[in-house]
């Protein structure tokens, strides 16, 4: 499909700020937005009118197709303040590809670079005051792209909306996480689209998430659809598992997402000298890690949640409990992140992008 956009960006500013009736002391993640958003029109095959305006309701029609046929795909980055007052991003050209591919395989047009990258930036600049200073502190980036076209005939839409929406956050989860692993649903399968951030993924993923919390655990870790055998991903998260001192986690493939947090990770182990095996992981073999003491950490790695802990999972009515690691590959792997993308050390990958 043809991607080129046929105008610069229009921009049309709020006459005053929102900013000053928000508690940005207590933020619940993801339901306060800043003045500004962006939105794009896919039309006539190209992407027309890219704008930034007020904040504000659409007005689509209960026709749109995004609606009956669920085209519809999302990313989640964060800005940063640092101590100097100067706002950077985190390997933004990773999301910026990945809602691509998304889009691609569910046979949505892909966005053009040079408008994603200056949407982006101008929004961010915009609405930087948006973005507060301090660890933990963050401005959430939701790039996503739905069907508008109207009609209910089962076809891919011809009509396409683009938009970028900005919401102050905080920690996303305040302390360690109890999981389940599947032994029954599934998050997706072979040929399927788990490899895509499609809206529906997540979607399915509420209904056994309700079960697990009515059995007290925050999250599940997602097992393959076939046997439910392998280790694949956890809530919304990629997932690692520290067995001695080898960090383990699935491989990419058609069924797992392909994490931003989760390449860094890996980066940062193998700079730091730590074994990591990206390889098929056996439900039975971190069952058996955990009853030999040799199952030392499991954690998940996301943007909302950067690292994410678990201390304790539940695998067919049974609990195993895991020790705090004072000084575990979580807190160091969590500390090293933060540490560049808030600009509080040296950036050996280049993996921030300064807002300016």
């Amino acid at each position: 499909m043809n991607t080129s956009a046929t105008q610069k960006i229009n921009v049309q500013k709020v006459e005053s700020s929102r900013i000053g009736q928000v508690d940005f002391d207590n933020l619940t993640f993801g339901s306060i937005f800043s003045d500004h958003m962006f939105e794009c029109d896919y039309k006539d095959g190209a992407w027309q009118n890219p704008t930034i305006k007020p904040y504000g309701p659409l007005t689509i029609s209960p026709a749109a197709k995004v609606f009956h046929y669920g085209q519809a795909v999302f990313e989640g980055m964060k800005a940063y303040k640092d101590e100097n007052g100067k706002v950077w991003l985190f390997r933004p050209e990773q999301n910026f590809l990945r809602i691509n591919k998304s889009s691609v395989r569910m046979a949505m047009p892909e966005f053009p670079r040079d408008i994603f990258f200056e949407a982006l930036i101008e929004l961010v600049k915009l609405d930087k005051d948006w973005v507060k200073p301090g660890l933990g502190n963050s401005l959430y980036i939701r790039p996503f792209v739905m069907a508008t076209q109207v009609g209910v005939g089962a076809s891919p839409s011809t009509e396409y909306k683009f938009m970028i929406l900005l919401s102050p956050a905080q920690a996303y989860y305040l302390g360690d996480v109890k999981v389940v692993i599947a032994d029954h649903y599934s998050r997706s399968a072979n040929g399927g689209v788990g490899a895509a951030k499609a809206a529906g993924n997540y979607g399915a993923q509420f209904f056994p998430t309700n079960l697990a919390r009515e059995k007290g655990f925050q999250q599940v870790i997602w097992t393959d659809a076939s046997k439910h055998e392998y280790l694949e991903e956890a809530g919304t998260m990629n997932v690692f598992f520290r067995v001695n001192d080898t960090l383990l986690t699935a491989p990419i493939s058609d069924r797992i997402l392909d994490g931003v947090t989760r390449k860094s990770v890996i980066a940062l182990a193998k700079k730091d000298n730590i074994t990591v095996e990206e390889r098929p992981v056996l439900v039975s073999e971190i069952v058996e890690a955990a009853e030999k003491g040799s199952l030392k950490e499991i954690f998940g790695a996301g943007t909302a949640a950067v690292i994410s802990p678990v201390s304790a999972f539940s695998y067919k009515e049974k609990t195993f409990e895991l020790d705090k690691q004072e000084d575990g590959f979580a807190s160091r792997f969590k500390k090293e992140l933060l540490d560049i993308q808030y600009n509080r050390s040296e950036d050996p990958f280049g993996w921030r992008y300064e807002v300016k």
